[in-house]
């Protein structure tokens, strides 16, 4: 027998034959190809995911076939990114060109807003759009650190009744994805044209994004991959065809650790750095059916509780992401002495490294208890909760 090694392999799909010139070099359980070599032309093919934490090792694996075999050198350096980033900026931009950024107050976004504050300086203009989607306290957080501690120019709207109008009635995820996107440009356009009035505006032509590679890789198939769309992302699918802006994504090629590190080395605080993911289309894919104004603002209570819980006993830094999600399901409580008939909270806490894998955390019962007791107890129209227990693949991180 061979050496061992722990690998992650979920998948639905297998290798049936193997090419001429193959041998086989590694076996699991479930599978008899899960790695093969055709030794005399270098070639390599493997049955399971290298670049993922669940397989410990990895990244020797994927050192050994970047370095080993294909003979490449680590030239690639945070500060370096930062350098060539700011350089394709002013290059796509201009001397004179004016920047659009959606500022969420978000990871992602706020690195972005740091970069291009770099390479363009006071030409950055930032907008944040309140959709009527966003957690508890955001739109104060956002002002208070990007335009008090950064003096970004930051130009708040107060867009939430549009939003939620057009969402009336939509229950399909991919549907609220693409209305929420098209009003997100609406907004876009209309302060735009505001701005383009203004004094300096006439040269706005660009709408920045802190676009990932992983939301890339999950909405659109990238240079003839035949890997299926998973869900659009707000930032890509979500985009309409005609826009009046040319997108600047300076983040485009980068995983959310590698992002970190960019906004480590811009000088961005931690408090910024290690906010948990928040979705584009924000709690409207965390209220599962329909979106109204109540069931809003019961998932935002409950999922304010689940994030300070998270933070108070220590584990909101060592997950990739805790939230609650508010389920289309009602079952039958007693609260007091009366009868209910109210909804569900599912709580979700999952680890990942990048976000394209990922795996449900074993959270103290203590604290799951704590959550739940709080939920069950502050907030109006819950009688249960739920912890789910689901990994990345086969289920994603969001609910929809």
């Amino acid at each position: 027998m061979g050496e061992e090694m722990e690998v992650w392999n979920s998948h639905g799909d297998g290798v049936v034959r193997l090419p001429e010139g193959f041998v086989v070099v590694g076996v699991t359980e479930n599978c008899e190809y899960a790695a093969v070599a055709d030794e005399a032309r270098r070639f390599y093919g493997l049955q399971f995911h290298p670049e993922v934490v669940h397989t410990p090792r990895g990244k020797e694996v994927l050192g050994n076939f970047v370095y080993g075999v294909c003979g490449c050198e680590a030239e690639w350096t945070v500060s370096g990114f930062i350098e060539r980033a700011c350089d394709a900026i002013r290059k796509q931009v201009g001397e004179s060109g004016g920047v659009l950024l959606g500022l969420s107050g978000g990871v992602d976004s706020s690195v972005a807003a740091a970069l291009l504050q770099r390479a363009i300086g006071e030409r950055l203009v930032c907008i944040f759009v309140d959709n009527g989607l966003l957690r508890a306290g955001e739109r104060e957080a956002v002002r208070r650190v990007f335009e008090g501690t950064f003096g970004m120019k930051l130009v708040v709207v107060d867009a939430g009744e549009g939003f939620l109008k057009r969402l009336r009635g939509v229950k399909d995820p991919e549907r609220k994805r693409k209305i929420i996107g098209r009003e997100f440009i609406r907004v876009f356009e209309r302060t735009a044209r505001e701005l383009m009035r203004g004094e300096g505006g006439e040269g706005i032509r660009f709408l920045a994004q802190g676009t990932l590679y992983p939301d890339v890789i999950e909405s659109v198939p990238i240079g003839g991959n035949p890997a299926a769309l998973i869900k659009s992302h707000h930032n890509v699918g979500g985009l309409p065809k005609r826009m009046r802006f040319e997108l600047v994504e300076p983040l485009r090629q980068l995983f959310k650790d590698e992002v970190r590190e960019v906004g480590k080395e811009l000088g961005l605080p931690e408090e910024i750095l290690w906010r948990q993911p928040f979705p584009g289309p924000g709690l409207a894919v965390r209220v599962v059916g329909e979106v109204t104004r109540e069931r809003l603002e019961i998932l935002r209570a409950a999922d304010a509780i689940v994030v300070g819980e998270m933070k108070a006993a220590g584990w909101y830094r060592r997950v990739w992401q805790s939230f609650a999600v508010l389920l289309p399901v009602r079952s039958v409580g007693v609260m007091g002495d009366e009868r209910t008939y109210d909804y569900t909270i599912a709580v979700r806490v999952v680890e990942s490294q990048d976000g394209m894998t990922a795996d449900w955390v074993r959270v103290p019962y203590d604290l799951l208890g704590r959550m739940a007791s709080r939920i069950l107890n502050e907030v109006r129209g819950v009688n249960r909760v739920v912890y789910d227990v689901s990994s990345k693949p086969p289920a994603t991180i969001e609910w929809e």
